[in-house]
């Protein structure tokens, strides 16, 4: 897949248009009481039967679809969002690709350099018992403190948790729960980068694992959008078994676009335990070390970990620490 592929797949040109194409195709039409009908053509709804039930004619909606009306009425979008059964996140998404914000602008085409602050950096890692990431905009992650690195660590993407779920060869064993994981993370994805569909390094990476995984191509042509925001996700990890951990994830106010995401186990729980565990054998290492994509604010220099994993050298090989909390310069 080349960079205008790339960009098709992005639905640049009629972000409105893709997203009603591709939601409409994934309701039955038992899902908003029509009979299911034999010898159905199209997957999901047919255009006339949403117009229909939206109460818009069906030459507006096809027009919509067409991208030829760009300026939905707030009403008329919301009736859009019943018919599709759309959740509260992607309903908020339909409303932005139909009214974007006046002259917003995109982000340049070089990568920006994620930096994160020392005071969140000196946060993290007090929290010796509580595994906390920072992730960027495209879900890679920018910092971490020493728990938080324990629980990924050891991937060839650890990283950068969109490429760890679909190209790392020991995610499906990682992820118990792989397929739900998969689906969450693509909605993720999506509602993180919202209508920014022609930045340059989502292209790239949109590209890059439609091109190695089928599972995401398919993924991602549902678009489905659903933030990160609370879970409970099961692990296997190489060295502790079998983890239950439920995850918070913050909004960084000073940095938009970057969330805190941070997690815990039940009290008293065998996850807990084997948590505990996981933090003894961190503990012979830094505080935190750095992952991917984010550039450090110099404030001191990380103790190396005395590991051999990818973020075990930048630790060695990198300055920015804040009381034992740093991130990484590369870009």
């Amino acid at each position: 897949m080349d960079a205008k592929d790339a960009k098709d797949a992005m639905d640049s040109e009629n972000p409105l248009g893709q997203f009603l194409r591709a939601r409409r195709a994934l309701v039955r039409p038992e899902d908003v009481g029509l009979p299911p009908g034999h010898r159905r053509r199209v997957a999901g709804l047919r255009r006339e039967e949403v117009a229909m039930l939206a109460g818009v004619s069906i030459d507006y909606y096809v027009r919509l679809e067409q991208g030829r009306e760009r300026s939905p009425s707030a009403q008329v979008v919301d009736a859009l969002a019943r018919v599709l059964c759309l959740e509260e996140d992607a309903t908020a998404h339909l409303h932005r690709l139909a009214r974007p914000s006046p002259g917003r602008r995109r982000r340049p085409a070089a990568r920006r350099r994620e930096r994160v602050g020392p005071q969140l950096l000196r946060l993290m890692a007090g929290w010796h018992r509580t595994p906390a990431v920072i992730l960027g905009p495209w879900l890679d992650v920018l910092a971490h403190n020493t728990l938080g690195r324990a629980l990924f660590d050891g991937h060839t993407h650890s990283g950068d948790l969109v490429r760890l779920v679909f190209l790392d060869p020991d995610a499906r064993e990682f992820y118990p729960d792989w397929e739900r994981v998969a689906e969450n993370t693509v909605a993720a994805l999506r509602a993180s980068v919202g209508t920014e569909a022609a930045d340059p390094h989502l292209i790239e990476l949109v590209g890059e694992l439609s091109l190695r995984s089928e599972t995401f191509r398919r993924l991602w042509a549902r678009h489905d959008i659903r933030r990160k925001t609370h879970e409970t996700k099961r692990f296997r990890h190489p060295l502790v078994g079998e983890l239950t951990l439920d995850y918070e994830s913050l909004t960084v106010n000073s940095a938009p676009g970057q969330q805190l995401v941070v997690y815990h186990a039940e009290p008293g729980s065998p996850s807990e335990q084997a948590l505990d565990l996981l933090g003894s054998l961190a503990a012979t290492g830094a505080d935190a070390v750095p992952a991917t994509g984010a550039a450090a604010e110099p404030t001191g220099a990380p103790r190396p970990s005395g590991e051999d994993g990818p973020a075990a050298r930048n630790a060695a090989s990198t300055a920015g620490a804040t009381d034992g909390a740093t991130e990484d310069r590369s870009v």
